[in-house]
C-alpha cells in the first residue's frame, strides 16, 4: 500500500487504508526519524472520538516503545491543541495525533507535532514518510506512560483569558461540541469561573451525530436553531479535534470565518495592544492587509494549511495567524490551531464591550471595519487527471476572469512540488484561488470580490477555466 501525507499530516479511510498494520509502519518510520536525530527521544500521543482512534494511538505507542523511546500516551479523548500543549508543556520531542479532524466520519489519520506545539513542517514530513518500510515493525508497551494532558491546558489558558471580566459581563455561551474531541472542555473551564455555558452534542462520537465534523453553516442547523429559541450571547462549534471553530450570531445567522478573523484581529491589535504581526493563509480577505498592516504590524500571506502559518509563527513575533477554515493560532498561546481558545477569546471579545449579544457588536463594528463579500465552493472531482489540472492552468493561464483583467498570478506547491494552488489578483480584495485538496477527492474554488453578485460570477468563471 502506498502511504502520502498531505498538507497535514496522513488522512485515508478507516479500515482499507488505515489500519493497525500502516499505523503500525508509520509508527516506525517516525521511530527511524526520531532516533536519527535524537537519542532519549520522547512523544506524547493523543485521539480523537473517531472509530478505532484509541486503538490507533495505543499500536503507535507501542512501536515508539520498542524503539526506545518514551511515551506519554493520553488517558482520554482530548482536542488536538491539548496535545500540541502537552508536546511543549513537558518538553517533548515530537507529539501525535490520532485524528481525520474536519474529514467525514469513513476518514482517520495522523498528525505529527514538533517541540514548539506546532505541525511538523513539510521538510520534517518529507524525511518521515522518506523512512516508510524501511525497517521492521515491532511493538512493546515498556516506556509507555498513560497521563491527564487536560489539566495542565487548562491552567495556561487560565492565565491568558480574563474569566472576571467574562462573568461581570453576564454571557452565555452555546457550544455544539458536534460528537468530538472538544466534548464539555470549554464549558467545563467557563463553569469553574462560574460563567453560564452550555454545551450541545458533547458526548462524543464515531459518527458525529450524522454530521461532517467540520464547523461550517450548513452543518450548524441545530446549533442555529437552539440559539434561536434560547438566550444566548453568541454560540460557536468545534470540529472533530476542536482545533477548529465556526461562529453563529445570537440570532443563529451564520458568522463567516473572514468576518470572525476581523473581529479578531481588531480586538487582538486595537483593544488587546497585542504585539507583532498577522499571518493569513491565501484564501483570507485582503482586507487584513489594507485594515491592519503598519510598520510595527507585518502582514504575511502563505498559501492554505495551517503548518505554513506556523513557519512564519516560529520565526517571527506575530499576534495572530488565521485561516478561513476557522483555524487560528496566537502567538501568547502556541503556534497552533485551537478551536477551545479561539472560543474563549471571542467571548472575552463580546465582554470587553457595553454589548450582551454579538450580533450587536458585530452590527457596531462593521461601521469601521467594513463588510467582506466571499464564497468557497467544494466541488467532488474523483477523476483520474485531478491533480494534473492545475499544472496545466499555471502554463496556459487566461488573461482575463469575468470582465476583470489579472493583475498577478501567485502559484502555490504540494508537498511533492506539484503545482495545487493558483490565485488570480483581480484587484483590491479582489482574487480567485483555485486549489486541489491533497487529503479528499475535491476541487476548491475561493472568491473575494466588490459584491455578492460578483463573488457569484468569479464562481462560475472559476469553474469554466477549469472546464468542470
Amino acid at each position: 500500500m502506498k502511504i502520502f501525507f498531505g498538507t497535514d499530516g496522513w488522512r485515508a479511510l478507516e479500515g482499507s487504508q488505515i489500519n493497525e498494520n500502516s499505523v503500525a509502519t508509520i509508527a516506525q518510520a517516525f521511530s527511524d526519524y526520531l532516533l536519527e536525530n535524537k537519542r532519549n527521544a520522547v512523544v506524547a500521543i493523543g485521539y480523537d472520538s473517531r472509530k478505532n482512534s484509541d486503538t490507533f494511538a495505543q499500536v503507535f505507542a507501542q512501536v515508539l516503545t520498542k524503539n526506545k523511546i518514551k511515551v506519554y500516551l493520553s488517558d482520554r479523548i482530548i482536542p488536538t491543541p491539548v496535545l500540541s500543549y502537552t508536546v511543549l508543556q513537558l518538553g517533548c520531542d515530537a507529539g501525535v495525533m490520532i485524528t481525520a479532524s474536519h474529514n467525514p466520519k469513513e476518514y482517520n489519520g495522523i498528525k505529527f507535532k514538533s517541540s514548539y506545539g506546532g505541525p511538523f513542517s513539510t521538510e520534517e514530513t518529507k524525511k518521515v514518510e522518506a523512512l516508510l518500510f524501511q525497517s521492521e515493525v515491532h511493538q512493546s508497551t515498556d516506556l509507555i506512560t498513560l497521563h491527564d494532558f487536560t489539566e495542565t491546558y487548562i491552567n495556561h489558558i487560565e492565565r491568558l483569558i480574563d474569566f472576571n471580566q467574562i462573568k461581570e459581563a453576564d454571557l452565555h455561551l452555546l457550544i455544539d461540541s458536534m460528537g468530538g474531541a472538544g466534548q464539555r472542555l470549554t464549558e467545563q473551564i467557563l463553569k469553574k469561573h462560574g460563567i453560564a455555558a452550555t454545551t450541545l452534542f458533547a458526548e462524543p462520537t464515531t459518527n458525529f451525530y450524522g454530521r461532517s465534523p467540520e464547523p461550517i453553516e450548513k452543518n450548524l442547523e441545530p446549533l442555529s436553531q437552539e440559539l434561536k429559541a434560547g438566550h444566548y450571547s453568541f454560540g460557536v462549534a468545534t470540529d472533530g479535534d476542536a482545533d477548529r471553530v465556526g461562529v453563529c450570531l445570537d440570532s443563529g445567522a451564520w458568522l463567516s470565518a473572514q468576518h470572525t478573523i476581523l473581529l479578531l484581529v481588531d480586538y487582538l491589535k486595537h483593544t488587546k495592544r497585542i504585539p507583532g504581526g498577522i499571518v493569513k493563509t491565501s484564501s483570507v480577505s485582503d482586507k487584513m492587509r489594507l485594515l491592519f498592516e503598519n510598520d510595527s504590524t507585518p502582514v504575511y500571506e502563505v498559501q492554505v494549511g495551517f503548518k505554513y502559518i506556523c513557519d512564519i509563527m516560529v520565526q517571527h513575533e506575530i499576534a495572530f495567524g488565521g485561516e478561513e477554515s476557522g483555524g487560528f493560532g496566537y502567538g501568547m498561546h502556541i503556534p497552533e490551531r485551537d478551536g477551545i481558545f479561539s472560543s474563549l477569546l471571542l467571548l472575552e471579545m463580546l465582554s470587553s464591550s457595553p454589548y450582551k449579544k454579538l450580533s450587536e457588536y458585530f452590527q457596531e463594528k462593521q461601521k469601521t471595519l467594513g463588510l467582506i463579500y466571499y464564497d468557497r465552493i467544494d466541488l467532488k472531482y474523483d477523476q483520474p487527471d485531478k491533480n494534473e489540472l492545475l499544472p496545466h492552468l499555471s502554463q496556459n493561464p487566461p488573461q482575463t476572469i469575468g470582465e476583470l483583467n489579472i493583475v498577478g498570478i501567485q502559484h502555490f506547491l504540494s508537498s511533492r512540488g506539484i503545482v495545487n494552488g493558483i490565485k488570480f489578483l483581480l484587484g483590491p480584495c479582489q482574487w480567485l484561488l483555485i486549489r486541489s485538496s491533497e487529503t479528499e477527492n475535491i476541487i476548491r474554488f475561493y472568491v473575494e470580490g466588490q459584491s455578492n453578485e460578483e463573488v457569484k460570477r468569479l464562481l462560475l468563471c472559476g469553474r469554466e477555466i477549469l472546464d468542470i
